[in-house]
């Protein structure tokens, strides 16, 4: 068989498991087992070919595709995706994409926060996209925290290991930008990909969801300096809540949207 014949195959394998990028999944693990872009390469061996299938299969069990090819692309970086470390997803780009934004306009060397930073892919990514940025990143979990600070050292971030609800004392007052992917999800809420991510990364306490957003909003409120910004991604049904707890603590707030027109993030300042 051909990688297009392949790919054609693992489309509807994908498709009928409720996989939501069925064909995009399917040319990116081709394009894993092939080691190029499908355009350069071969026609697959057998031995591809069998690899190529089981792969499929463990995507159709709902296996993240980034455990698979044990990448995660997130803007214009390229991470380890490992088991036990939060995988960051499309819309999260658009949240660093904000935050990135916001420190290019305080002026040079702007004061980077990064709440709850996982893998450390917004924090290096605000380091890679903003010239002369102190890029500061926290991190609870003892997994991910080693993970962050290997990812992160070539790219000048600073990773502490504590609670964001309580993190950088030493900064209060002095920051210009925070930026967090708390844990938001509620209870009711969740796929089958996102259980394998570390529990302490999904839940974000409470029916809603919303205690340790709720914190970090007033947690950001005593970090930023007079018009610093926060940017938080949410739940799309969490905006309105977090809006409201930002403007109870005296900031301008507002929500964002993904490239779906969901709401996404909380914008304060």
């Amino acid at each position: 068989m051909t990688w297009r014949e392949l790919q054609g195959w693992a489309g509807t394998v994908l498709g009928s498991a409720g996989i939501e990028t069925p064909v995009v999944d399917a040319r990116l693990l081709a394009e894993h087992v092939a080691g190029t872009h499908l355009a350069l390469a071969p026609t697959p061996t057998a031995e591809q070919a069998e690899a190529y299938r089981s792969l499929v299969f463990r995507r159709a069990r709902r296996i993240p595709l980034q455990h698979l090819t044990g990448v995660m692309y997130f803007r214009n970086l390229e991470l380890p995706a490992e088991p036990g470390v939060f995988i960051v997803r499309p819309e999260t780009e658009i949240v660093a994409g904000e935050a990135i934004e916001a420190a290019l306009r305080m002026g040079p060397n702007p004061l980077v926060v990064d709440l709850c930073t996982g893998s450390g892919a917004i924090a290096m990514a605000v380091a890679d996209e903003v010239p002369g940025a102190r890029v500061v990143a926290v991190e609870l979990d003892d997994r991910a925290i080693v993970s962050a600070r290997r990812n992160a050292e070539p790219y000048g971030v600073e990773v502490r290991h504590g609670d964001a609800r309580t993190a950088c004392d030493d900064l209060l007052g002095r920051v210009d930008v925070v930026v967090s992917n708390p844990p938001y999800v509620p209870p009711s809420t969740v796929t089958a990909e996102a259980m394998v991510d570390p529990q302490i990364a999904l839940w974000g306490g409470g029916d809603d969801g919303l205690e340790i957003p709720f914190a970090l909003v007033d947690r950001a409120a005593v970090l930023l300096k007079p018009g610093g910004v926060l940017i938080m991604e949410h739940d799309e049904h969490q905006g309105p809540a977090l809006v409201e707890r930002a403007q109870s603590l005296g900031m301008t707030a507002r929500t964002g949207v993904d490239l779906a027109g969901r709401p996404r993030f909380l914008h304060a300042m």
